[in-house]
């Protein structure tokens, strides 16, 4: 596993791990913006709480249950507005509606500081209204507080109508990139844990078709060793150099499959094949014709020579296996045909499922089943042209 998928998942745990928030939030570069952030904007209305203590709002009851009614209304949208569900709701633009008709009634009766509580209406419907409609309800925000504050002071009207578009539109704005910003940091997030499924998908794939192969022919060969023993002990230690070769080589593959650059050769998958068969006490017969093939072609029909000569040592019990390679401008075919019994195990086995998957990815076809001359055949087709073809970075599923 490489250490950029490491690290990715090292911080993929880290941030699963954490506290999760009272309310959904959205971040800005590091901040925390949620419904708390939407309080401090209440002191706009301290002027208007001023004149109620001070005594300079004709009848103060109205005054304080206005102002009572239009700040509870104010922090009931404002946390809903951080709730993609609650947002949307009915009851959150009923509540909009009513802070509205507050505000107009409380700017209405008294003027003067009251009228700032347009803009902070303007918060509150740039929090709760950020689709389509959010610039028709602005303007709509913008014309009825110029309207109101400038039947009170001709000179205001102006500005409120400014200050409730502005406040409406940048909230709107802000919140909705802190939104967008927090659904890119969720989608790297998950993007990391797909590249930390997918290497340890592709390291267990390598390991089930390297280790797979490689006892197989270390068994094979250990056995034929112990056969032949007692009679010709020379033979035997030349299938105990070819154990330790292989073994040898299976270290190289195991670290070039970590390392992820793992890329086979057809030409070394064959001797191999042929190797392994013999020591089985199988006749190899390879035929190959056509033109040469690119690396990825070859990686590809390793893979299938490898896993079908695996499981004709395997399960055939064999005296004949045939492997057939026939190459044109555009298609090339294999075919792996034993006589034996017919590996019945390999039909559902998982290697031979992963290769289909494989060589369906790279635009051709697996099939597998009992050959018309009886036994087991393993047939496969690939488009020769590269860029019909995946890198084969990974192995067969396990």
């Amino acid at each position: 596993m490489t250490s950029k998928t490491k690290a990715a998942g090292r911080e993929c745990d880290r941030r699963d791990g954490a506290g999760k928030q009272d309310w959904p939030v959205a971040g800005i570069g590091g901040a925390r913006v949620n419904g708390y952030t939407m309080l401090p904007w209440l002191v706009l209305g301290l002027g208007a709480l001023s004149n109620l203590l001070q005594g300079e709002t004709p009848n103060p009851w109205v005054g304080g249950i206005g102002l009572l009614t239009f700040n509870s209304l104010y922090i009931y949208v404002a946390f809903r507005s951080f709730v993609p569900v609650t947002r949307d709701a009915l009851s959150t633009r009923l509540a909009l509606l009513a802070m509205a008709v507050v505000t107009c009634t409380l700017a209405g009766l008294y003027g003067g500081s009251w009228v700032a509580f347009f803009p902070l209406l303007g918060l509150a419907a740039g929090a709760a209204m950020r689709g389509r409609h959010l610039v028709k309800v602005a303007i709509v925000l913008s014309a009825l507080g110029g309207a109101v504050a400038g039947a009170q002071n001709p000179s205001t009207g102006a500005t409120v109508g400014y200050a409730t578009f502005l406040s409406t539109m940048v909230t709107a704005a802000i919140l909705s990139l802190g939104e967008t910003v927090r659904e890119l940091r969720a989608t790297r997030e998950e993007l990391a844990r797909n590249a930390v499924a997918e290497e340890r998908l592709r390291f267990s794939r390598d390991l089930h078709d390297l280790l797979g192969h490689t006892l197989s022919v270390i068994v094979v060969k250990s056995e034929a060793a112990r056969r032949i023993a007692p009679r010709d002990i020379d033979a035997a230690l030349d299938q105990v150099s070819d154990i330790e070769a292989v073994g040898r080589q299976a270290l190289t593959e195991i670290r070039e499959a970590v390392s992820g650059y793992r890329e086979g050769s057809l030409a070394m998958e064959l001797d191999r094949a042929r190797s392994a068969l013999t020591a089985a006490a199988i006749e190899p017969v390879v035929r190959q014709s056509g033109p040469p093939l690119s690396a990825r072609t070859e990686a590809l029909l390793g893979w299938v020579v490898r896993e079908a000569v695996t499981n004709a040592i395997r399960h055939s019990a064999a005296t004949t296996c045939t492997i057939t390679i026939e190459g044109a401008d555009d298609l090339v075919r294999l075919r792996v045909t034993d006589n034996g019994a017919g590996p019945a195990p390999a039909v559902g086995g998982t290697g031979l499922k992963g290769l289909t998957e494989r060589l369906a990815a790279a635009g051709g076809s697996l099939e597998a089943g009992e050959s018309p001359a009886g036994g087991f055949e393993v047939r496969a087709e690939l488009p020769t042209t590269d860029r019909k073809l995946t890198p084969p970075t990974t192995a067969p599923q396990p």
